[in-house]
């Protein structure tokens, strides 16, 4: 994690988002050497389908999810 100070963020400010952004860093703030900020990019999230989409009819259940599992536990010794 990379660090910059108030005043050379403030003259460079947009530079340096700009390899924030293309860069997906976290960069620290400092304010006489001492971290106040932190500027993270923001990511998209991914949408189900994008994640889970090549398991997609892959997965098989044979029991119902929502059903409690309480009776199991009371099975263990």
């Amino acid at each position: 994690m990379e660090t910059i100070s108030k005043s050379k963020l403030k003259a460079n400010m947009l530079q340096v988002f700009r390899e924030l952004e293309a860069s997906g860093q976290t960069l620290i703030v400092t304010d006489r050497s001492r971290p106040v900020l932190k500027i993270v990019p923001i990511r998209e999230r991914s949408s189900v389908d994008e994640l889970f989409g090549p398991w997609r009819d892959q997965v098989v259940i044979h029991e119902d999810l929502d059903l409690p599992t309480q009776d199991e536990w009371e099975e263990l010794p």
